[in-house]
């Protein structure tokens, strides 16, 4: 009786641990997504030296590793790398920057470390995990939000009755109210050329940063505080969130292929 006792107890707190953690890892097929589209575009060289560095593991499985790691206090100084806070009528160049560092500042450390030649193996895999997930988060709108309402995460509405806010909706509401696994939402990508896929892959890191910057203003623009969004909303926005990760997915390609 009393081992019983113990064990409900032991459940008592277990459970609640779990909820709290299936909460915190938001986003995760979209990150997969990703990933998942990424390899297809790597180059030979660059397939060999990320599968080496990563022990075999794939893009898709790491692409969650920068998110898994904010419950460990050690790491609470990659935080500000997930996101970019600014006004909606400027752009990256021009707004004030966040001096805990942001997605450019980070994304831009990440490379430094993989390119050094002195840097472990170790320290390049953890920084290469790092950056398959920023370049994700790069290409998603709230990312990219204010300051005042912490990229829509103080932006309260409602999915289906349920609460929630504007930037759950656009990292995992949508994707998961259509129902795809990662693989099969990367296996239905729009087929590009191979000029498309180059004009995807041009530009800086500033000019992807503000090219994203415009969905954010659409998105903001999207609903209205306290709004219920059903399939009206995923009918007119599911397709840039799509798009989005196939982009991210190039781009964070040419990334990988040019580091390597």
């Amino acid at each position: 009786m009393k081992t019983l006792y113990i064990f409900i107890i032991a459940l008592l707190f277990i459970i609640p641990m779990y909820g709290n953690t299936a909460n915190t890892y938001w986003g995760s097929t979209g990150h997969r997504v990703v990933g998942k589209i990424a390899d297809d575009y790597l180059s030979g060289k660059a397939k060999r030296e990320v599968r080496r560095l990563l022990n075999r593991k794939s893009l898709a499985l790491v692409s969650t590793y920068a998110d898994e790691i904010k419950s460990d206090r050690r790491y609470n100084k990659f935080y500000t790398w997930h996101y970019i806070n600014m006004p909606l009528e400027t752009n990256y160049e021009d707004s004030k920057k966040n001096p805990d560092g942001d997605l450019v500042t980070g994304i831009a450390y990440c490379k430094t470390v993989i390119q050094d030649k002195n840097a472990s193996d170790d320290d390049k895999a953890f920084y290469l995990k790092l950056l398959i997930h920023l370049v994700g988060d790069l290409h998603q709108p709230m990312h990219i939000g204010l300051e005042e309402d912490k990229g829509g995460n103080d932006f309260k509405v409602q999915w289906f009755y349920k609460d929630t806010n504007l930037h759950r909706v656009w990292d995992k509401e949508m994707i998961e109210e259509y129902g795809m696994t990662y693989t099969e939402l990367a296996e239905n990508a729009d087929v590009l050329n191979n000029k498309q896929v180059k004009a995807i892959q041009q530009g800086s890191i500033f000019d992807w940063v503000n090219e994203t910057h415009k969905l954010s203003k659409i998105a903001y623009k999207s609903a209205e505080p306290n709004e219920n969004l059903r399939y009206r909303y995923s009918y007119t926005h599911f397709e840039t969130v799509r798009r989005q990760l196939q982009i991210a997915g190039i781009r964070l390609a040419k990334v990988l292929n040019d580091l390597f």
